[in-house]
């Protein structure tokens, strides 16, 4: 390399760089526009309210009982028997 290669690249380099900070400045978003609000959500708290007793009550469906449909005695009725 010859010095005026060298030179050269120095010269570019610096040029691109404030070309770079310049360019950035304009596109990305200064700093007061970068304030965004939020919303506060409330603390979770121990307390634990009673659910409404229209869907939790003595009469409603347990989803967790067997369910037979039919008179079938076999407990494995794809054991092939």
């Amino acid at each position: 390399m010859k010095q005026k290669d060298i030179t050269l690249f120095i010269v570019v380099i610096f040029i691109s760089a404030v070309l770079s900070i310049v360019a950035s400045k304009i596109l990305i978003t200064p700093a007061k526009g970068r304030q965004q609000k939020v919303e506060v959500v409330a603390p979770i708290t121990p307390d634990f309210t009673t659910p409404s007793s229209k869907y939790f009550n003595a009469n409603s469906v347990d989803s967790t009982q067997l369910i037979t449909i039919g008179n079938n005695t076999n407990p494995q009725p794809f054991s092939g028997q």
